[in-house]
């Protein structure tokens, strides 16, 4: 009895249908929403066996790029972008970037100093009373003993992104949360190796009064007063091993 022979999935070849057709997304020749061909269609469209084809989708979904479904009026769809799964994916790149040291701390800094400026500005002009009472809701839970550092810097997080939300600008927000997801949780962490809670409350509650009294400019002068001392704990959580290991050192 003859030994049936499954088609050998070119690895290599099912990569670059999965860019060309990314590609065709991207440059919005596939819309959301739309059907793609069968495998069956694109098998012979690119002249591959239909594994090669069906690794090259896997590789697409697993990028959120397409959906599948099933039923009569089934297949592979075009995904719509889901602005949340695109900030996680950024963010982790952000955060990996920062984890291997790509980006100095000034970079940083200065980054995070500019970008919540324009927020600042944006929000003093746009908050709701709903903004205000997220920020409020976030104070009182840094102000709690019980609260822990993992948690003070998840409201840290929320805080933050109650100032974005308030600035109203859809694609600012996009670009903000994926900054705030990637190195807030960075910079706090780091930050509260030398644990002073109430500084940063402070420079909180002075952004949040900033918001209520429509004053951008003191708002902004917070903000920028927050991420520079961030800035100096980090380096100097950074410096007390970096002595340690200079003290042993000259000991051995």
């Amino acid at each position: 009895m003859p030994i049936e022979i499954e088609p050998v999935v070119t690895t290599g070849v099912a990569k670059q249908i999965a860019e060309n057709i990314r590609s065709a997304i991207m440059d919005g020749r596939l819309k959301s929403d739309e059907r793609l061909p069968t495998e069956s269609e694109l098998a012979e469209q690119y002249g591959v066996s239909r594994p090669t084809i069906r690794e090259a989708l896997k590789r697409l979904a697993a990028q959120n790029l397409i959906r599948s479904r099933r039923g009569p009026a089934g297949g592979n769809f075009v995904a719509r972008p889901q602005p949340d799964d695109l900030a996680e994916g950024l963010s982790s790149a952000v955060r990996l970037m920062v984890g291997v040291g790509a980006f100095d701390l000034d970079e940083i800094a200065r980054t995070r100093m500019e970008m919540e400026a324009i927020c600042c500005r944006l929000a003093a002009d746009n908050r709701t009373d709903e903004h205000l009472a997220r920020m409020r809701a976030e104070l009182e839970v840094q102000r709690s003993h019980e609260t822990s550092d993992v948690d003070f810097c998840a409201s840290d997080v929320r805080f933050h992104r109650a100032l974005v939300d308030a600035a109203g600008n859809r694609l600012l927000g996009f670009l903000m949360v994926t900054l705030i997801e990637a190195l807030l949780p960075v910079s706090n962490l780091i930050a509260f190796l030398i644990p002073e809670r109430e500084q940063i409350i402070a420079f909180h509650r002075a952004i949040l009064a900033g918001l209520e009294a429509h004053d951008a400019e003191a708002a902004v002068e917070a903000s920028n007063a927050l991420i520079a001392y961030l800035r100096d704990r980090h380096e100097r959580a950074i410096a007390v091993p970096r002595t340690r290991h200079a003290v042993q050192q000259a000991k051995s």
